[in-house]
This record gives structure tokens, sequence and C-alpha cells, in this order.
């Protein structure tokens, strides 16, 4: 179910990627501008269209393609799992998957995503107290790391 990202996968990449940032940062960014004008399908798509990106991207593909991760080193950098398909384990297996294959111990979190914040800890991330503006706008990003074994890292 979870597998690498390939380049046919890009626009469903993109697709999940346009749909859940409007739906999670419209609210808290309210810039629609970038919304409904930088992002668009085909221009994240086209972004995302390097090894650097999907050599390091996975994705959850039940015959259709669910949610992605994308992990650099020891870090989450995205994890996305499309609206319609919330609720479901999706996104627990991705962070599973990255937690076992890769040993991820940490990610940044929008601090004002609070459904993001909740998951992240029901999975064994915490708040280490470090903050930093996400580029280009007044919001802070808080950064989690990972609690394995009970053990703060």
């Amino acid at each position: 179910m979870i597998r690498k990202a390939e380049r046919k996968d890009l626009s469903r990449i993109a697709e999940i990627l346009v749909f859940v940032k409007r739906i999670k940062y419209r609210p808290i960014f309210q810039n629609d501008d970038y919304s409904f004008g930088d992002l668009q399908v085909i221009r994240v798509a086209e972004e995302y269209d390097t090894p650097e990106i999907l050599d390091n991207m996975w994705v959850y593909d039940d015959g259709i393609v669910k949610g992605l991760i994308h992990v650099i080193d020891k870090e989450v950098a995205e994890l996305y799992v499309d609206y319609f398909f919330w609720g479901q384990g999706i996104g627990a297996a991705l962070l599973e998957f990255a937690k076992d294959k890769f040993k991820v111990n940490f990610l940044w979190a929008l601090e004002k995503n609070a459904d993001a914040i909740r998951f992240y800890e029901a999975h064994g991330f915490y708040d280490c107290g470090e903050r930093k503006l996400e580029e280009d706008t007044p919001e802070y990003l808080i950064k989690m790391k990972a609690d394995h074994a009970g053990e703060k890292i």
C-alpha cells in the first residue's frame, strides 16, 4: 500500500496538496492570491517533478493514491492525505512507515493547525518549544520531536 512516488503520480500528488492546503491553510493565512492563484495543480506538479522530491516521497496507494509523505533525512517534510480519505488511518500508516523505515524524529507544524498538532501528538511527537516564522508570512511553525519508547529525544 505504501510505495515510492513516481512521475506518474505527480498529478495526483499535486491535486492532494492543492486541495488540502486550501482547506487547512486558507483559514490561517487568508491569502486568496496564493490559495487560488499560485496554488494550481499543474504548477505544483511541475514544482514537484524533481528527483530531489520524488526520490524522497512515498505514497499510500490502494489502487488510488490517497496520501503522501515527503521525508528529508530524519524530518517529515510533508504529510498530506486527500480530504475525502481523512480518518481512515492513512496518515497514521504513512507516519509509522516513515518512523520505521527512516527513523524520522522531527517535523515542523503550523502553530495554528491544531488538528495536525493533535494528530502528531497522538503518534508520539511533542512540541519541543522551538518556533520559527513560516517564510514570507506572519505565522509560526513549531518544531515537534518524536517520543520513541516513552523517552523524549
